[in-house]
């Protein structure tokens, strides 16, 4: 596969203690330790919206719209790719509960926000978006195959795409084989960048191959931070990002690793 290539304008992160990402940064280049915990507030969401947003939306948008406000980018204008290796798993344990007991019982509230493009649903009527919209999971490979998607999209002529990946904490049954832990969320916004371009002062050029291989285990502070989340395989790159390091080999499949190289201009 040939290498495809984007500058990463704007970044969003969220953890639980470090919901933002200056705080994710700080924690990695200085050592400064988690807050108290919390949950995230998209405020693209009305209130009354905003109360009712299950947590896989709330942090979903949260860094989404944290990245375009990094970049500068009208999240209106935006194409996006929004990767969740499970989607809300609390709320499809309770969908499978409650067929299972009660099927009557099932909440329109929670059934309309157990379809897995629910983030990028809420994200598109919140920021009054048109651009089209991609949902995706690849099990643990869903960040790596989310940022190539980006990436292809790029290549086939769109400016600039936004990527959010986020997974919530499991429970119940459904959380015994599907396991998650907390709550993480990392976006991008992405745009076009020529393969052999000079890479400006203060921009982060990023470049991706697709290799034969298993990428190796790291362990930086954010990948020790958010270890048990199902989404824990994108932290090795915003490990990087946030201490100014130059590669991250991510899972991308059986066999497979996405080699990314960062260019600091």
């Amino acid at each position: 596969m040939s290498t495809l290539t984007a500058r990463i304008e704007g970044i969003g992160f969220w953890a639980p203690g470090l919901p933002s990402w200056a705080h994710a940064v700080a924690h990695v280049r200085e050592g400064t330790p988690p807050g108290e915990g919390g949950k995230p507030t998209p405020q693209l969401l009305a209130p009354n919206e905003r109360r009712r947003a299950p947590p896989s939306v709330a942090v979903a948008l949260d860094v989404a719209l944290a990245a375009c406000q990094a970049a500068g980018r009208d999240p209106a204008a935006l194409p996006s790719v929004f990767a969740s290796t499970h989607g809300d798993l609390a709320i499809t344990d309770y969908m499978c509960a409650t067929l299972a007991d009660d099927p009557r019982a099932i909440s329109p509230t929670k059934f309309h926000n157990s379809v897995h493009n629910a983030a990028a649903g809420y994200w598109t009527i919140g920021a009054g978006c048109v651009r089209p919209a991609t949902a995706l999971s690849a099990h643990r490979a869903t960040f790596a195959q989310g940022l190539l998607e980006a990436l292809a999209q790029l290549a086939c002529g769109d400016e600039a795409v936004l990527l959010a990946a986020y997974d919530t904490a499991g429970s119940g049954p459904l959380g015994a084989m599907a396991r998650s832990a907390g709550l993480l969320g990392g976006a991008l916004v992405l745009t076009a960048q020529a393969r052999d371009a000079e890479t400006p002062a203060g921009a982060i050029v990023l470049r991706a191959t697709l290799l034969d291989g298993d990428a190796p285990e790291r362990h930086g502070p954010l990948a020790r931070h958010g270890a048990g989340n199902a989404m824990a395989p994108m932290l090795p790159l915003f490990d990087a990002l946030a201490g100014l390091g130059d590669l991250a080999l991510l899972y991308a499949g059986p066999g497979r690793m996405l080699r990314v190289e960062l260019a600091h201009g």
